[in-house]
């Protein structure tokens, strides 16, 4: 009985997306469907660049590293969530929850870096296209990916060890779909301003400084694709950057207002639907807005169709 009394004290109950609705059973296939999407698209766009000798380049290179995260960013809230809904159990124990907390966080502040990064990668390509094989190459672009996994690494690590060492009190009640920080900290005991200010600083070396940088970067870059000539490059310069500038958006847009909006935890039913945004639905539209706007991408895509019959396509990823 002590250990089951235990059992019950550490662990902690999700109550799951959005509770209180009338059929979440709907909701809950939705993000089934979203979910084989995102790993379908990511995995192929992972594969193509692997394949294709034509986009093994440093830009690409990026791409891949930003599927595989978004692969795994994805992975580590939904199949839970699914488990948690079709067995009708919504606990998580509290180791299972605090790896969750540091492997949403790494993944979280690893994309935010590297999109910081590709952004650079499209500047350097388009204002110093002579210099770009020097400036970026891909032994550099394998150090800005590793640096950005680095980067996530660490600061998670020193946000779930704090986090998760506060005393709790009440009900073990989550009221998100994912073990989330804030979430964590609603049910602490204690005061916790000094952390607040923690993540508020974290909030603004991981958001909105590269936000900042991100700006200055596309700023540059429209800037030089004003001067240039050719209607074929501009629109070439132009698909690339939109691309990703729209996954930017996307993807930054949520994390500030969930993070540096005043008074963002007294609205956990908008957070929930940023959170959902940004963790679910944004690792599927990523491959669909680079693979849709981008030429070699689709190129690769059409080459891949047209050499291997439907019936027998997935060995043919070899080229």
């Amino acid at each position: 009985m002590e250990t089951v009394n235990e059992t019950l004290s550490t662990d902690f109950i999700l109550l799951g997306l959005f509770p209180g609705m009338r059929h979440p059973g709907l909701l809950v296939s939705l993000v089934f469907l979203i979910y084989t999407m995102a790993i379908t698209g990511n995995i192929t766009l992972i594969l193509l660049i692997w394949a294709d000798p034509h986009l093994h380049t440093s830009m690409y290179f990026l791409l891949s590293q930003l599927s595989l995260i978004d692969l795994a960013f994805i992975s580590s809230i939904v199949p839970k969530m699914l488990v948690n809904f079709f067995s009708g159990k919504r606990k998580i124990s509290l180791i299972g929850c605090g790896t969750q907390i540091f492997f949403t966080l790494t993944l979280g502040i690893a994309e935010c870096l590297l999109l910081t990064l590709m952004s650079y990668d499209r500047y350097v390509a388009i204002c110093n296209p002579l210099k770009y094989p020097i400036i970026i190459s891909h032994q550099v672009s394998q150090k800005m990916a590793i640096g950005s996994w680095m980067g996530g690494i660490l600061a998670s690590l020193a946000h779930t060890a704090y986090a998760m060492h506060f005393p709790l009190c009440g009900p073990r009640e989550l009221h998100h779909f994912f073990c989330e920080v804030k979430a964590i900290l609603k049910l602490s005991c204690e005061d916790i301003s000094a952390y607040e200010k923690g993540v508020l600083v974290t909030s603004i070396v991981v958001v909105l400084l590269p936000v900042s940088f991100i700006l200055t970067s596309y700023t540059l870059i429209f800037l030089q694709v004003l001067q240039i000539n050719s209607r074929e490059g501009k629109s070439k310069a132009l698909a690339t950057c939109s691309s990703h500038l729209t996954v930017v958006i996307f993807y930054y847009g949520p994390a500030m207002l969930i993070y540096m909006r005043p008074g963002s935890s007294h609205t956990p039913i908008l957070n929930q639907g940023l959170f959902m945004f940004d963790t679910i639905l944004t690792p599927m539209l990523n491959p669909l807005i680079y693979s849709l706007r981008n030429r070699e991408v689709v190129g690769s895509i059409k080459k891949v169709l047209r050499k291997c019959p439907i019936q027998n396509r997935l060995p043919c990823f070899t080229y």
